[in-house]
């Protein structure tokens, strides 16, 4: 299945994605959706208002996760360029939902910052408590996968040894635009992962070259808190950040970065420089 949460009239709505039709779920958004233990069954057999798919306005998928947990550093072919050694654990670190926005939102950029750069990466969506799960039974805790990318504000970000300051400026991170779940997706392996700015591509990478892939983080981050239904896990960004480059490369107003993930889908978003 394919889910979403959407705009409409009235406020935002859960829907599943069916052809040309976008059937509401009886819930307020994907997230809250996922709370109901039964939810799988309840977005298969929704039968509510239904909305025309191609016009639909998206909405961030989970508006409010309890969490969103982050991942540096988890692509090998990243990794070994940049002359590091792989990780034995995972670089962890969060975001608040203020950060997020939906497929089609502009990204704004902070107009304390010259420097706010694309991190195209695959989200996994908690659809079940899980603590103290084995790698094994992580996939059992995932609801499904969706399209992330963990813009970035590098100045403010390396201003200190933590990274927080520079991951969760307010409106900068797009999620969407649905949620695939594990029955369809059949798995992550090999899916391929691409960023485009102004229609040039800077990022290109398969999640086969994961370091750590969604059981492995569901397990470890369950070691450290219960994952609730509805948290957020951004597991990693490839090389071509414009941060690396030489010179380094940053987003500016007006152009359009499009994160793609075959067989999820995309996010679509134009930058805005905020308002002084």
């Amino acid at each position: 299945m394919r889910l979403a949460t959407i705009r409409t009239d009235t406020g935002t709505a859960a829907v599943r994605i069916a052809g040309a039709d976008a059937i509401e779920m009886g819930a307020p958004d994907v997230g809250t959706l996922l709370t109901d233990p039964g939810w799988s069954a309840r977005a298969e057999g929704a039968d509510g208002a239904r909305h025309p798919s191609e016009a639909i306005d998206y909405a961030p998928l989970v508006p409010a996760p309890g969490k969103i947990i982050c991942v540096g550093l988890n692509y090998r072919n990243h990794i070994l360029e940049m002359g590091r050694e792989l990780p034995e654990h995972p670089t962890l670190f969060a975001k608040y939902s203020s950060s997020l926005i939906g497929a089609r939102d502009d990204i704004i950029l902070p107009r304390v910052s010259s420097q706010t750069d694309w991190e195209a990466e695959l989200a996994v969506v908690i659809g079940s408590s899980a603590r103290h799960v084995a790698v094994d039974d992580a996939l059992g805790a995932i609801a499904g996968y969706s399209v992330c990318n963990d813009v970035s504000v590098r100045d403010w970000q390396n201003r200190t040894l933590q990274w927080l300051q520079g991951k969760t400026f307010e409106a900068t991170t797009p999620l969407g635009p649905v949620l695939v779940t594990l029955d369809e997706s059949s798995g992550i392996d090999g899916f391929e992962l691409t960023c485009e700015v102004d229609g040039e591509l800077v990022q290109k990478a398969t999640t086969s070259d994961l370091v750590f892939g969604p059981a492995a983080l569901v397990s470890y981050i369950s070691d450290i808190f219960t994952l609730e239904p509805g948290d957020v896990i951004a597991t990693g960004t490839p090389g071509g950040v414009g941060h690396a480059r030489t010179p380094p490369r940053y987003l500016d107003d007006g152009n359009v970065v499009v994160t793609r993930i075959e067989g999820i889908g995309e996010c679509r978003n134009t930058c805005r420089r905020e308002p002084t």
